[in-house]
């Protein structure tokens, strides 16, 4: 726990030195367009909707089925906020893009999960297995980091998730010297997260993200997940551009979001899989 703040910590000083940026046609007091993944993003705003209609403000969902354009969109203006990643991404996508999005609200958590491929349980993995992990930097760390927990690797003290990207800013294990020990020679298969579930019949295991598990429709499939103390280090939040956390529709949006209506949706809907953050 204390590394997983460490890292949040870290990412978020070279955040700090972004600058301010300003609202667009896509966020004003009575409209509000938001990017989201189909779910359970895109899911809950839609229950968000009347909501806002009752108080004048229109909400248009853009559902993104990955994780980069909802924050290029919502940089250059197409949106006016976006709901699908958790801090520790939007920080480090800050520093490496220079763009200028900061939370507006944290919203639930989605435990990270282990899911089966051509091996049905942990107790069970040959040598050598292949496991699949996502290939964004905090994303990739946290799935190491589930590993660990589960007793499959042991990690060095004091990881950094930089250790895993290369010169082009990749996910790159060739020369990775954070993990001391892999007693089951464990091969590590990063890719785009969107693409793990499909990948499953080619893989071991695979560490998923649960908004991915959701829309594949293996979500009672997991075999492992995360500590809740873990995975609200990692909650989703809801991202504006910075400077428009204020704004009528944003802090609307905001309220509707943590309602005890829209908490019990979550609840009763995702049965743990996805929890409100209290």
């Amino acid at each position: 726990m204390k590394k997983l703040v460490s890292i949040a910590c870290a990412l978020a000083l070279a955040a700090s030195l972004t600058a301010c940026g300003g609202g667009s046609k896509n966020l004003t007091d009575t409209y509000i367009k938001v990017g989201a993944s189909p779910s359970p993003h895109a899911d809950i705003l839609r229950q968000v909707q009347p909501i806002l209609k009752g108080q004048g403000i229109t909400l248009e969902i853009q559902e993104f089925d990955d994780y980069v354009m909802p924050n290029t969109a919502l940089e250059n203006g197409d949106l006016g906020a976006n709901y699908f990643q958790h801090e520790p991404y939007l920080i480090d996508f800050n520093a490496q893009n220079n763009t200028h999005l900061v939370t507006a609200a944290y919203v639930h958590y989605e435990p990270l999960g282990v899911y089966p491929g051509k091996t049905a349980s942990l107790d069970a993995l040959p040598d050598g297995a292949k496991v699949g992990i996502p290939n964004d930097n905090t994303n990739g760390g946290r799935a190491l980091l589930l590993l660990a927990d589960l007793g499959l690797i042991e990690l060095k003290d004091g990881l950094d998730l930089d250790y895993f990207r290369n010169a082009e800013g990749e996910l790159d294990f060739s020369e990775y010297d954070g993990i001391a020990s892999n007693p089951k020679n464990l091969e590590f298969v990063p890719m785009e997260a969107a693409n793990l579930p499909p990948s499953l019949p080619d893989l071991d295991i695979a560490v998923i993200n649960g908004n991915y598990a959701l829309g594949a429709g293996i979500a009672d499939q997991v075999i492992a997940t995360e500590t809740d103390d873990t995975a609200k280090v990692f909650a989703n939040v809801l991202a504006v551009k910075e400077g428009t956390e204020d704004s009528k529709a944003v802090q609307a949006l905001i309220e509707a979001l943590r309602s005890d209506e829209i908490k019990a949706y979550i609840q009763e809907t995702y049965q743990g899989t996805v929890v409100p953050v209290e």
